[in-house]
């Protein structure tokens, strides 16, 4: 599926998630069903993985996720973060931070 179409489908579901409790219940408890059944798309999970959708409509809280430690033997670095990496610097650190918990970081004063 090409991107723009992976888009509409994501704006759907979450759409829909916001309109109706209904809808969401059914995509907290069973997503890969609830998606089919609102697109018509088919979802294929690579063997061994499953989707969990977590429900962060509360605007009470502030939700951040831990995502799984990535597998440095499989990152590539470009030229200018190699660079800073070498000379002692954050800012890929500090890049990845800012793009985990865009919501969080407004929150946190250092």
């Amino acid at each position: 599926m090409e991107q723009k179409k992976e888009e509409e489908v994501l704006r759907l579901i979450i759409s829909k998630a916001w309109e109706d409790a209904n809808f969401r219940k059914s995509l907290i408890a069973d997503p890969v069903k609830a998606i089919e059944n609102l697109t018509g798309a088919k979802i294929v999970l690579p063997e061994g993985k499953t989707l969990v959708v977590n429900d962060q409509t509360d605007k009470s809280k502030v939700y951040m996720n831990i995502p799984s430690e990535p597998n440095i033997e499989d990152i590539e670095l470009t030229e200018d973060q190699l660079e800073i990496i070498a000379g002692g610097g954050q800012t890929v650190w500090l890049d990845l931070v800012d793009n985990l918990f865009p919501a969080l970081k407004n929150y946190i004063i250092v």
